[in-house]
């Protein structure tokens, strides 16, 4: 029998979702999000119709551009200029994965940082780094609202993330840290895993290996971010041995239902900081 306290993403993400909504409407215009999907891959079809649905019922006007898989770079990078140059385009998110033809690093870094509402550019990734403000990655951000909302305690925390991606690992690092916790950035090659995870009162996991993180490693009382969503004949499942990880730690997020949620409604926030920033811009010339 689970001991600890679940975390509930979708509870969370629908506040937060109803606080941006209201923040839309006190805008003098709605704010616009660009959705780019070369390509016909069923999943991120999937991705993309989910956050346009929930674009519509903030308030957020969504335009989407899809394309043929076989479109060439100059092509995307000539609608990204577009994108950036609309001044009814709050933000601009071009799904990944591309095509195997198209590098998404050089089409990243084409969206103007201040409607880079995923929060991967270089620009964006060097604000977080220096502590300035800017756009932060979606899903690290919501896991910080996460950790808000299980009231752990981050300043001179053990903090533990499992993973070092661009996408998540580097930047949840980084957020980590500017709350003031001691962090640890596990990966492929660290030795004795169990151990890093056995001094952790925050542990983040985020490598899609199902049930990498066994519950005997958990330091009782931790708080435990499961980022993995991993199909299997069981379903879905995280990176942790849920069942057995909810035994001893104090507050865990279940998967799915967990951080899942809180992707889509971040990138509804920084949809509207990016709006917002444009029309205190504009009330200021």
């Amino acid at each position: 029998m689970s001991v600890a306290d679940i975390i509930d993403g979708r509870a969370v993400s629908q506040r937060l979702r109803a606080a941006i909504a209201a923040d839309v409407a006190r805008l003098d215009e709605a704010p616009g999000l660009a959705t780019i999907l070369v390509g016909d891959d069923p999943a991120s079809a999937v991705y993309v119709a989910s956050k346009r649905k929930a674009c519509a019922e903030a308030g957020i006007t969504s335009v989407h551009h899809p394309l043929p898989a076989a479109t060439q770079l100059p092509e995307l990078l000539g609608l990204i200029d577009e994108l950036n140059a609309d001044p009814c385009v709050s933000g601009i998110l071009c799904q990944l994965p591309l095509p195997a033809h198209l590098d998404a690093a050089v089409v990243i870094e084409r969206i103007d940082p201040d409607k880079d509402v995923d929060g991967l550019t270089v620009a964006n990734a060097g604000r977080l780094a220096l502590g300035q403000p800017g756009l932060r990655p979606c899903t690290p951000a919501g896991v910080m609202d996460l950790l808000a909302e299980a009231g752990a305690e981050l300043r001179g925390g053990e903090a533990v993330v499992i993973g070092r991606s661009n996408l998540f690992g580097k930047p949840m690092a980084q957020m980590l840290l500017a709350a003031d916790a001691t962090v640890t950035c596990c990966h492929r090659y660290t030795r004795a895993l169990n151990e890093q995870c056995a001094r952790a009162d925050v542990l983040i996991a985020a490598v899609g290996q199902p049930g990498l993180v066994r519950g005997t490693w958990i330091k009782p009382g931790a708080t435990v971010i499961d980022v993995g969503i991993n199909r299997t004949d069981d379903g879905l499942v995280g990176d942790v041995e849920f069942e057995a990880a909810a035994e001893i730690a104090g507050a865990i997020t279940p998967v799915p239902g967990g951080v899942g949620p809180m992707t889509i409604a971040c990138l509804l926030r920084n949809t509207l900081i990016s709006a917002s920033r444009t029309q205190r811009a504009r009330e200021a010339a």
